[in-house]
């Protein structure tokens, strides 16, 4: 298979950087993501996590990947794919109350943009993120954004995924 790439932006901003889909580590992963491009949402930054930034989808797969390139220590430039049910996240404690129900799933594409990052819930305990691509370009001036969204704010701001 030849190699595929993605664009990810930061929308408002029209930030922009190139990552390359870990077909040989991810497949399935990579497969369900590349078969439901274009996908754009809200932009959050994590609370838990440190320098990652994401948005939640809808499922767009018939079933969730299983949990293959896994990781707890994502590194600069690692993109994650998570599936959380409602009754995970669907609290004041997160945020998402007003948005997510118990009964529902979700999808979240994160991108992590910075050092020493550790999936660690003090709620839930580890919760393992599929490593699914990596920036290859554009990683820098990204990470600058994510730290002016940490600063200023994520109102407003989409995050984007989609083919290259």
């Amino acid at each position: 298979m030849a190699d595929r790439y993605i664009e990810v932006s930061l929308v408002t901003r029209d930030i922009h950087c190139t990552a390359e889909l870990l077909d040989d580590r991810a497949p399935i992963t990579c497969a369900t993501v590349w078969d439901a491009l274009p996908l754009a949402g809200d932009v959050y930054h994590a609370k838990y996590a440190r320098n990652e930034i994401y948005a939640l989808f809808p499922p767009f797969a018939t079933s969730e990947p299983p949990l293959e390139n896994p990781t707890v220590t994502p590194i600069p430039g690692d993109l994650c794919y998570f599936s959380f049910a409602g009754s995970e996240l669907g609290t004041k404690a997160y945020g998402y109350d007003r948005e997510v129900r118990p009964g529902t799933t979700l999808v979240d594409l994160a991108l992590f943009y910075e050092r020493n990052n550790l999936l660690l819930n003090g709620d839930v305990g580890w919760v393992p993120g599929i490593v699914w691509g990596r920036i290859v370009e554009g990683l820098e001036e990204m990470a600058t954004a994510c730290n002016d969204l940490w600063r200023t704010g994520a109102a407003g701001e989409t995050l984007s995924f989609r083919r290259g």
